[in-house]
């Protein structure tokens, strides 16, 4: 036993105890997070220009504050972008987060000396409440991977510039050095498929015990260290017992990704945006991730289906309530006020304050008025393939508006791993499961509006060459599970089944 796993278990009381003293106090901390964040910035130019002097309210933020996405505060951040200090925040930003968004094209999120430290605060955190849980800490003698992007950095007038997971690459402590995996020069590549080629040889004959990234990318990872040798996962790396993950609800995948690690294992659920990172898996039995209150981020939340109206309910966390879809709104260390990050949670429980991710305020269906949100679709494809062999790769969902003939329908493009034995008959699961989460979808089925979904089967391998035909292939990338439209359905038709 190594002196890191001897005084892992003790330092991870000693952590655990100081969460939980905010945790168990969350309005208290969201108070002093709030007056902290309006009197740190009342002397930047949003703080003059939104009357910060004068707030001493919640009441008074709103009044002052607009809720705001990047083109709301583009002109504040290109300001900051070329060289200006106390802009959104006190000073200059330490890093920009490169970020890629769909209307803005590349956005620069700010990262201070305030906010950079709760990033690694929280994910140490997340490890020390398992290192708890289990009373174990053996797997910090083994090797850890992280498939992230590269942590090469740019120069924007004095202040570095790079993709969030390439950033807090340099902040990897001391201690774990030793254990961290791929070595720098293989981080730095930049092209996927050699940088994941890298990695398996240099990964594959050591003892790996912890692996984390989104789970579409590490699912090649493992696909790849399996062609190779033969075996499964827990064969190659007989340590490995907890997969740690974000950015995605990982239910569709799981199937799949314990056969191929060949037994079942724990998994960690994270919630880092590079605007701030906002929850972690507390507990292996209790459902949903601890808001992190206490991270320099003041919390305001809208009601979903409120949210595209005139003067839509904007509330802090007092008034929360659990089973509400709401679009999550951030104010920060780093300078976002009423910031949007287009997320959408739901509350599973307020003792202490748990959340879950249920999609992007963006990504949903409503073509017809049916209102479908990726909680449920998510759910839809979960309740199908549950005590199945049925395994899914990768999974996205489009309206089909003018088919050659018929009714419209929703299609499902789906990759599978391991096909259901009636196509049909899972085609069928899955739609019973929209019209039991969703009125207005089984409104219009009922209605003969539109006609039970059609599953179009993706190719295996088929969301990856998709990615790599939009530039967007890397470990950073996620499909969007749903969208309004066919802008990416029309280019899968490319990649299905013949």
């Amino acid at each position: 036993m190594s002196i890191k796993s001897i005084f892992a278990i003790p330092f991870a009381k000693i952590a655990t105890k100081r969460v939980f003293k905010w945790a168990n106090n969350p309005l208290k901390t969201q108070d002093k997070v709030f007056k902290n964040l309006i009197s740190k910035a009342k002397n930047t130019a949003f703080g003059k220009d939104h009357n910060f002097k004068n707030i001493s309210s919640y009441e008074d933020f709103k009044n002052n504050v607009k809720v705001n996405d990047y083109e709301g505060l583009r002109p504040y951040i290109d300001r900051m972008v070329a060289g200006e200090s106390d802009i959104l925040w006190t000073g200059k930003p330490l890093y920009y987060a490169k970020t890629s968004g769909t209307t803005s094209g590349a956005k620069f999120i700010p990262i201070t000396k305030e906010s950079m430290p709760t990033h690694i605060k929280a994910a140490r955190n997340a490890l020390l409440f398992y290192i708890l849980e289990k009373n174990d800490a053996s797997f910090v003698n083994g090797k850890m991977i992280f498939l992230q992007g590269s942590p090469i950095l740019e120069d924007k007038n004095g202040v570095n510039l790079g993709r969030l997971s390439g950033i807090v690459a340099h902040y990897v402590p001391k201690y774990l050095l030793k254990n961290r995996l791929p070595s720098w020069e293989t981080n730095c590549i930049e092209d996927w498929d050699t940088k994941v080629n890298a990695i398996v040889d240099e990964t594959i004959n050591e003892d790996m015990s912890v692996i984390s990234g989104i789970p579409s990318w590490v699912q090649m990872y493992f696909e790849k260290l399996i062609e190779k040798t033969g075996k499964s996962i827990t064969e190659i790396f007989p340590n490995f017992n907890f997969f740690i993950y974000g950015g995605v609800n990982f239910e569709p995948y799981k199937n799949k990704f314990e056969a191929l690690i060949g037994k079942k294992i724990d998994y960690i659920e994270l919630y880092p945006a590079s605007e701030g990172f906002i929850a972690y898996q507390d507990s292996q039995t209790a459902k949903g991730m601890l808001l992190q209150l206490n991270s320099g981020i003041f919390y305001e939340f809208i009601p979903a289906t409120e949210f595209y109206d005139e003067n839509p309910t904007r509330i802090s966390l007092k008034d929360v309530k659990v089973g509400v879809n709401y679009v999550i709104i951030l104010n920060t260390t780093a300078g976002l006020w009423g910031y949007n990050i287009g997320d959408t949670v739901e509350f599973t429980s307020t003792k202490p304050y748990r959340i879950k991710v249920t999609g992007r305020i963006k990504h949903f269906i409503s073509a017809f008025g049916e209102h479908v949100i990726g909680k449920e679709v998510e759910k839809a494809l979960n309740d199908s393939i549950l005590g199945t062999a049925t395994n899914i790769s990768e999974f996205t969902v489009a309206p089909q508006v003018n088919p050659e003939s018929g009714l419209p329908y929703h299609e499902w493009f789906i990759e599978f791993e391991n096909e259901p034995e009636n196509l049909e008959e899972f085609a069928s699961k899955i739609d019973a499961s929209m019209q039991q989460q969703n009125i207005y979808y089984f409104d219009l089925i009922e209605g003969k509006v539109l006609r039970p979904l059609k599953i179009s089967k993706v190719k295996k391998g088929g969301f990856h060459e998709y990615m790599k035909s939009i530039g967007k292939f890397g470990g950073q990338n996620k499909i969007p599970q749903l969208s309004d439209n066919r802008k990416i359905a029309d280019v899968l038709q490319k990649f299905l089944v013949d």
